[in-house]
């Protein structure tokens, strides 16, 4: 059976949010939309968002290192959210393995949120029913769309080509192919959802740092004269 999913490279990821407002701005104007903002320009801002990326700062100073990381529904080939859908709105497509939710048959009671290890899905305070990355299904099936546009459109935005897009279950594939060569790996498998999506993991690297490069030579905060007067005229003394 095919099973579409997303390979995320975190070592190049920079976290930009493009995938996320490019998924936004699809997504919002399409099939699985509106995806609504609630208070989007203030202190807390809140909204429905089928992407979101998280920055973390890792490691102990001066070793310390920024890493980001997106996340999404993982379109896992075991979800625990469709079993306990008590009206059938969550389900997964056989066709290409993609979880989808049915807004007609969701009734927003949250149970698939909570059955969901990852978080990946949200609750539309407008429309009461459950959200979540689609993969932009519209768009990856969609026959009149040249071939090399039928990706999710965060793959199509990122600048660093840090998602890939393919089918896991075919070995020749892109992400196939990445993952077994470049040690991808699921989220959280020990839940024993499958997660179809991987990550490539970052790439450490390490620079030695001397005790004495963390201070520097012309801080000004520092106490020292570093300069040494020899009694000649400057240009500070020459008055013009």
């Amino acid at each position: 059976m095919t099973q579409l999913a997303l390979v995320i490279d975190l070592n190049v990821c920079v976290g930009c949010h493009a995938c996320v407002t490019s998924c936004k701005e699809w997504n919002t104007s399409g099939w699985a939309g509106p995806l609504v903002d609630q208070n989007p320009y203030g202190a807390s801002p809140t909204g429905t968002f089928f992407n979101r990326v998280q920055t973390f700062e890792v490691g102990t100073y001066p070793n310390t290192e920024t890493v980001h990381f997106p996340k999404s529904c993982l379109h896992c080939e075991e979800p625990p959210c469709v079993p306990v859908c008590p009206t059938g709105a969550s389900y997964k497509r056989p066709d290409n393995g993609v979880v989808l939710v049915d807004y007609d048959k969701c009734i927003g009671c949250k149970y698939c949120s909570w059955a969901c290890p990852y978080g990946a899905r949200e609750v539309d305070e407008e429309q009461k029913v459950m959200k979540k990355c689609t993969l932009c299904i519209d768009r990856i099936t969609d026959a009149k769309l040249p071939e090399r546009d039928r990706k999710p459109s965060c793959v199509l935005a990122c600048p660093t080509s840090a998602r890939l897009f393919g089918d896991v279950h075919d070995a020749d594939s892109e992400v196939s192919v990445a993952i077994r060569e470049r040690g991808g790996y699921q989220l959280m498998p020990e839940w024993g959802t499958k997660p179809a999506n991987h990550y490539l993991p970052r790439q450490k690297t390490r620079m030695h740092i001397d005790p004495d490069e963390l201070t520097r030579v012309d801080n000004p905060l520092r106490k020292e004269d570093l300069t040494t007067y020899t009694g000649e005229e400057t240009l500070d003394d020459v008055a013009w």
